[in-house]
């Protein structure tokens, strides 16, 4: 069976490296050198902002008094979704411990991160669900202190509805300074902040790529690049909803991929006659976006059958998978790669990235073939422990001392040597390497 293109894209997320790597490695490089006279500098410069970065108990509440009460109470509304779908992920980890041997009991336990740095997109789009997803979720995972960091408006700060999401959601500092600069201010713990353990947050690719330099000094949700969505659809899907679902996705950014994977033909030349309508209807800068992505990186894929379908889409691994097609209990079965899933005509990814409850900081570029999205587990740490008694101690050292010294590690076998001669002084082992 071969895959049939009806539309091929021309580019892919990975086409527009630039120079990102050596920009963000000289200001990272500088900002942990000089501290926040140089994240002060950034800020005017590439923010042109130059008031208070760290925002104050009244500036908060004067932000949040701006906010139109049903905007405020849309927020809320996913705010609480997340937030209760986030305690249900965190019931699912618990601590437990299990004698392995008798005398030898091992156990797990869960540990949240003590700090966690949130950053919220405010640059092309005023990302508020961001806000919502990463604080929302840090907060009931048990962090103990959260900073939102995200790009002021220039010479204004920042937005009022973003400060009111994250100080709602239960952020502990909200910080008026985007790009790079923002990730080093909480990875390095200037403005006088705790230094984060884990950064997280959906940005440009300058913030992704601070991100993936700094990741092993901090934890880091995911490398990300530009977001990506795929629809599997069927004869009986609506191509005017197929259309305007690729089309909704395109307006993140002018390199995200959006594809259509579908098995009939009339179906997949109905939406390639809608999409250009659709996206000419937008207002310009999410045309301008949407444009861009539709006609360098969208592509239309005819498969044979449904199993064709979904080896494309595992293959592809796309971060936000919907499914417009008949028995979704078999896709919900059969599918294997994916940051999130949406089955039926009835949800959406908008849906998702906004209100829903599930997360929308997801895996790009095909990472989802080894990963999932943000959720309280990100921000905990699970850690194994044991205790032993000494008649407990004694096969698993006996076992020890023989493979260390197979190994040829010697001071690990007398480690377990000297417990067995205290524990066992009238007995004999052999602790030989060829036991």
């Amino acid at each position: 069976m071969a895959r049939n293109y009806l539309k091929k894209a021309a580019l892919t997320s990975r086409s527009d490296a630039g120079e990102t790597t050596k920009i963000v490695a000289g200001i990272l490089a500088d900002i942990e050198a000089r501290g926040e006279t140089a994240a002060l500098e950034y800020a005017a410069k590439f923010d042109k902002y130059d008031g208070n970065v760290q925002l104050t108990p009244d500036e908060i509440d004067a932000a949040c008094a701006k906010v139109p009460q049903k905007l405020k109470d849309d927020i809320l509304f996913a705010h609480d979704n997340v937030r209760r779908f986030a305690e249900v992920q965190k019931k699912t980890v618990e601590n437990v411990e299990y004698e392995i041997n008798p005398g030898l009991i091992a156990g797990q336990k869960a540990i949240p991160v003590s700090a966690a740095g949130c950053y919220v997109p405010a640059g092309r789009y005023r990302h508020i669900a961001s806000a919502i997803m990463t604080v929302t979720t840090a907060k009931v995972a048990g962090c103990e202190h959260i900073t939102v960091c995200s790009a002021p408006q220039p010479e204004v700060g920042l937005y009022p509805a973003i400060v009111f999401a994250a100080h709602a959601c239960g952020a502990d500092k909200i910080m008026a300074i985007g790009g790079v600069q923002g990730i080093a201010s909480m990875a390095f713990g200037l403005f006088d902040q705790p230094k984060a353990n884990i950064i997280v947050g959906p940005g440009n690719q300058f913030v992704a790529e601070a991100k993936r330099t700094l990741y092993g000094r901090v934890g880091i949700d995911m490398i990300a690049g530009p977001t990506d969505s795929l629809i599997l659809a069927d004869q009986g899907a609506d191509p005017h909803i197929v259309a305007t679902d690729l089309v909704s996705q395109a307006e993140h950014g002018y390199n995200s991929p959006v594809w259509l994977v579908t098995d009939h033909r009339p179906l997949a030349e109905a939406v390639l006659a809608r999409v250009p309508d659709l996206i000419a209807d937008l207002p310009e800068l999410n045309r301008e976006n949407a444009e861009a992505a539709w006609r360098d990186y969208a592509e239309v894929i005819l498969c044979d059958d449904r199993e064709e379908m979904a080896a494309t889409s595992d293959a592809y691994a796309p971060e936000h998978l919907t499914v417009q097609a008949g028995d979704l209990d078999w896709w919900l079965d059969r599918l294997r790669c994916y940051g999130s899933l949406f089955l039926g005509e009835e949800t959406t990814v908008s849906y998702g990235d906004k209100a829903s409850g599930t997360n929308h900081v997801l895996p790009t570029s095909g990472a989802a073939s080894y990963t999932g999205g943000l959720s309280v587990h990100k921000f905990m740490k699970i850690v194994t422990w044991q205790r032993a008694t000494r008649e407990g101690s004694k096969k698993v050292a006996e076992a020890t001392a023989r493979i260390s010294r197979l190994e040829g590690m010697e001071a690990h076998a007398r480690a377990a040597d000297v417990r067995l001669a205290k524990y066992f002084p009238d007995e004999t082992f052999d602790l030989s390497a060829d036991g």
